[in-house]
């Protein structure tokens, strides 16, 4: 059996704690107050994205990429590619989810604390972090040029959709890679590339169900 020397083990632990160092609650909070002053000068931000799934339900996980528009503080359509293809937009007023595999389409009214609500919410967690410290306890750490953010639930709404959200953080403040862990165990991976902050056009976030569709409105107009 093969001995790690002594000098090893403390040239490894050295390394471990240069890639990470642990955030103090205050320099938390200035991250947070930092990212929120770049929302405001820059409320838009585009991102391809690739999604993972794993459940315990499946014996590999799903693994699905496409793309996102987010406008701070609630605006967002999120398009997935594939098998699982879904167009998924939000007005800030009305969530529509397009399934064009089956030219069906659900409407949702927002803001009538519906478990849809606590989802958007939970959703455009990782893209915009606003008022984030409400919702959750937030603790981080310094890796490199980035951070890493740690989010546990304070609210029953959320602690009912997962028990922890980890985020990555790069040194300009893009979410590079996310994970939601839920309360049985299953995991949603998400990394994030080719991010950009340019403008938006206002009708992205608009949608009309195309002709032919079947709409059902699962929780009442």
């Amino acid at each position: 059996m093969r001995i790690i020397s002594p000098l090893l083990l403390v040239l490894l632990f050295v390394t471990s704690v240069v890639r990470a160092q642990s955030l103090s609650e205050a320099e938390v909070k200035k991250l947070l107050a930092r990212i929120h002053e770049l929302r405001v000068k820059s409320p838009q931000v585009r991102a391809d994205f690739q999604e993972e799934k794993v459940s315990h339900f499946l014996n590999k996980p799903l693994v699905s990429t496409g793309r996102v528009w987010f406008q701070a503080p609630n605006k967002f359509r999120r398009e997935m590619k594939g098998s699982s293809q879904t167009v998924a937009v939000s007005n800030g007023h009305d969530f529509w989810i397009y399934f064009p595999n089956t030219k069906s389409t659900q409407h949702f009214t927002l803001g009538k604390n519906s478990p849809v609500d606590a989802a958007i919410t939970a959703m455009s967690t990782a893209l915009n972090l606003e008022n984030v410290e409400n919702m959750f306890q937030v603790s981080g750490s310094k890796v490199g040029s980035g951070y890493e953010l740690q989010l546990l639930p304070r609210t029953l709404s959320v602690k009912r959709l997962f028990q922890r959200f980890d985020l990555r953080i790069s040194s300009d403040l893009f979410v590079q890679h996310t994970e939601m862990w839920k309360q049985n165990g299953d995991r949603i991976v998400t990394s994030y590339s080719n991010q950009t902050r340019a403008a938006i056009p206002a009708t992205t976030f608009e949608f009309t169900p195309p002709t032919g569709a079947q709409t059902t409105s699962p929780f009442g107009r």
